[in-house]
């Protein structure tokens, strides 16, 4: 592979098209203010770079990051790749990876805005995710020991598996379909409403009004915190380890936990209020 070490790249263009190339303690940067540096390129190593212009790594076929930092003016870094594997890199830039596939993120600090849309097979491997809209409508999600921070994430993803995680977000796994997360923390309001085969195994979760008009959804010694007016019109099977602060009317299935603080089912429900509701600790 032919090696470009210690260069500065500031043009439209300036690396357009490479093949089999190792671009190593690059800067991107200058008065140029130019874009697109290796857009339609083949086979590349980036190691170390400095990337503060826009739009660096688009169509590429099998792109390898690692270390580096894409700043804030460095917007949409990835967007129609395939084969990418990126690692202890920070990237900051607003839209940072969009519309790719066969993606490895390990242990990358990301702070950017809808970060991960509309992309297919993404491994997370540790690492700091900060993204006021994350993954929408990607699919084939797997991340362990992931920190994630945002607004709303996962929504209308699908096939996804977390473990050993803490997301701290609200409207989290909206519309998703065939989630399962396990050992972890989901700190937020609102969370998986709509969505669709969600199973929660051995998490903690909290926040208000959590799990509305959900279907096929599966609690498995979780513990919940500040949650109040859960499972509303929900077809749910839940074992609860703790207490929830209220439950209301539940479409389906069967409510398992240790104490409920008040059991609401109002006379002019919209959906019928068949599932069974068990208090464990109940005086």
């Amino acid at each position: 592979m032919d090696i470009i070490e210690n260069k500065r790249f500031g043009c439209e263009r300036d690396l357009y098209g490479s093949r089999d190339v190792i671009v190593k303690n690059c800067r991107f940067e200058g008065p140029e203010d130019g874009e697109s540096a290796l857009k339609e390129s083949r086979n590349v190593i980036a190691e170390n770079c400095f990337m503060d212009l826009r739009y660096p790594f688009w169509h590429i076929d099998g792109i390898t990051i690692r270390g580096g930092e894409m700043t804030k003016n460095c917007r949409a870094a990835l967007w129609y790749d395939r084969g990418v594997s990126i690692s202890d890199c920070k990237m900051n830039g607003i839209k940072a990876l969009r519309e790719c596939a066969d993606i490895r993120l390990k242990d990358v600090a990301a702070d950017s805005p809808e970060f991960g849309w509309k992309c297919k097979n993404i491994n997370i491997e540790g690492g700091d995710i900060q993204s006021e809209y994350a993954f929408l409508e990607s699919e084939n999600i797997r991340a362990e020991k992931m920190k994630f921070a945002g607004k709303y994430s996962f929504q209308y993803t699908k096939n996804v598996r977390i473990a050993n995680s803490e997301l701290n977000t609200k409207d989290a796994f909206w519309h998703a379909k065939n989630v399962t997360v396990t050992d972890s923390v989901l700190n937020g309001e609102y969370l998986a409403w709509y969505s669709e085969r969600l199973t929660l195994v051995r998490c903690h979760i909290k926040g208000t009004q959590p799990f509305c008009y959900c279907k096929k959804l599966t609690l498995i010694d979780c513990t919940m915190e500040d949650c109040d007016l859960a499972f509303e019109y929900s077809d749910v099977k839940a074992d609860v380890k703790s207490e929830i602060i209220s439950v209301k009317n539940p479409y389906k299935g069967v409510i398992c936990a240790d104490r409920i603080g008040e059991i609401i089912k109002t006379e002019n429900s919209v959906y019928p209020v068949k599932a069974k509701i068990v208090e464990r600790n109940k005086n």
